[in-house]
């Protein structure tokens, strides 16, 4: 195994020297205009050659080979390094080829998307770990059918994460007898970690920005719930056949243990923090409060309080329940999971950064042909939602909601009164808004379900089921479940909802 870990240093190491003269060569203008400038804004997408994105695509290869060539604990051992080593070999040559512009885009992506996305998470996580679902609760197909069916309802209100973190242990518990549990998971991130989520700015990251830029919060209950309600109703449908056939071939019996213990939650008060982070979450995006200039990246002050109220409730509900507690440790709760996606997350999101440049370049970038052919609502749908499922689904959604705009000859300050108005009251152009945002936001949605790392929650789920003994599918392996049952449910939703 050290032998293999070896090549894979020494081969990352040409790949980072190859990649650190080529973006010299690419870069060599703009480092010389950079000289003593202000770092107030980023690299130039336009001028970002496509391969710039081989460290990121070389991440996600590692996550997706990696456990299969080493092991499957290898993201929990080694997925620390893995992310340092790809984060290195893009942000030196980027550096060195863009110097203060780099330096702005690596500070811009950790302060404004990583630290407030990890600080959520983790905010989340404990809370959620803190409530504890106690009681004679066997995994049947109905029960499992229902506690999805609840995810699923709950994800919009109390987000896909917070969704996610409350039931993801009850589930596991509750089927620890069943032989076959892979679906069980697979179909719970389907829905309770992301198309769950589709009704409320509070449900998933992508909606949450487009609050922020002017969507109504009650926005995407009515023009998402239509495509939420079908794709749902037929997944929990399918499940249920499936747990239910998996269920008669293990023997279609409940083994007996002599307990018949009533159902009860203990730790209910963890919801008033729990509470307490979606208030967070609301505030940052009603107040304005200004903005603080760290290093050229603006910062608003709402967000950084955002980011405080959220460690001040994950705080109090660990002093509340303590993590060598007995609820905690009933919860089967440790730092484990969280810790895994906070390092290999890490890694994600400093090389996501010249993906995120070329489409924001548009049609002036290295994907301009792409870029130039998203004319149809169906286009936005697919483009959007195949992105997400590889690249962050925040600002993939962001990045095509300005694409629209942009298309339409239309500003920001025009959503609310776009949105606002009955749909028969619109002009034509606002009328095709509505529809291409529609896609843009049922895509970023339901296709972060299409891999592990389309939507965070799926990467932690994941950890959860494999530290409860869980054998889960690889990287592909996942990938195949997703391409099997989405894929012809999306194309359903295509010819239904979006053409």
């Amino acid at each position: 195994m050290k032998f293999k870990l070896v090549s894979c240093l020494i081969l990352c190491l040409i790949v980072g020297f190859a990649l650190s003269v080529s973006m010299e060569a690419f870069g060599a203008d703009d480092a010389h205009g950079d000289e003593g400038a202000h770092h107030g804004h980023g690299v130039d997408g336009a001028k970002l050659p496509i391969w710039s994105i081989i460290p990121f695509v070389g991440i996600l290869l590692s996550i997706a080979i990696f456990p299969l060539v080493f092991d499957s604990h290898f993201l929990v051992h080694h997925g620390g390094k893995m992310s340092l080593a790809w984060g290195l070999i893009f942000a030196l040559p980027y550096l060195i080829a863009f110097r203060g512009n780099a330096f702005y885009d690596i500070l811009h992506i950790y302060l404004l998307d990583y630290i407030p996305f990890i600080i959520l998470l983790w905010g989340l996580f404990t809370v959620a770990g803190g409530i504890l679902v106690r009681g004679t609760l066997r995994g049947t197909p109905i029960v499992n059918t229902l506690l999805l069916l609840f995810g699923t309802i709950i994800a919009s209100w109390v987000g896909t994460t917070g969704a996610s973190m409350l039931l993801i242990r009850p589930l596991i518990r509750a089927n620890g007898y069943r032989k076959n549990k892979v679906h069980l998971i697979v179909f719970f991130i389907f829905l309770v970690s992301n198309i769950g989520g589709s009704l409320t700015p509070i449900g998933d990251p992508p909606l949450f920005l487009g609050f922020l830029r002017g969507v109504p919060f009650f926005w995407t209950t009515t023009a998402l719930l239509p495509h939420m309600l079908f794709i749902s109703v037929i997944l929990i449908v399918l499940f249920f056949v499936i747990d239910t056939i998996m269920f008669k071939r293990e023997g279609g019996v409940v083994p007996d243990d002599g307990t018949n213990e009533p159902i009860r939650v203990e730790g209910l008060f963890n919801l008033v923090f729990l509470f307490g982070i979606i208030a967070a979450v609301l505030m940052s995006g009603t107040f304005k409060w200004g903005e603080v200039n760290i290093l050229g990246v603006h910062v608003y002050w709402q967000n950084i309080a955002r980011e405080a109220l959220i460690v001040v409730m994950g705080l109090l509900s660990l002093k509340y329940t303590p993590f060598s507690g007995e609820l905690r440790q009933s919860n089967e709760f440790s730092w484990e999971p969280i810790a895994e996606v906070a390092k290999v997350f890490a890694g994600i999101f400093i090389t996501i950064i010249p993906a995120l440049a070329i489409l924001k370049a548009g049609e002036n970038g290295a994907l301009s042909g792409l870029i130039g052919a998203m004319q149809q609502p169906y286009h936005y749908f697919w483009i959007t939602g195949i992105l997400s499922s590889f690249l962050d689904n925040a600002p993939t959604y962001l990045t095509f909601f300005n694409t629209a705009l942009g298309k339409l000859e239309l500003t920001e300050t025009l959503v609310p009164g776009i949105l606002s108005t009955p749909i028969e009251a619109l002009p034509q152009n606002h009328k095709i808004f509505v529809d291409m945002l529609t896609a843009i936001s049922v895509g970023a949605v339901f296709m972060g379900a299409n891999t592990y790392i389309g939507n965070a929650p799926n990467f932690m789920v994941k950890a959860i089921a494999e530290q409860s003994g869980i054998r889960m599918p690889s990287f592909f392996g996942y990938m195949l479940w997703s391409v099997v049952i989405l894929f012809p449910l999306f194309v359903i939703v295509t010819f239904v909802f979006l053409r």
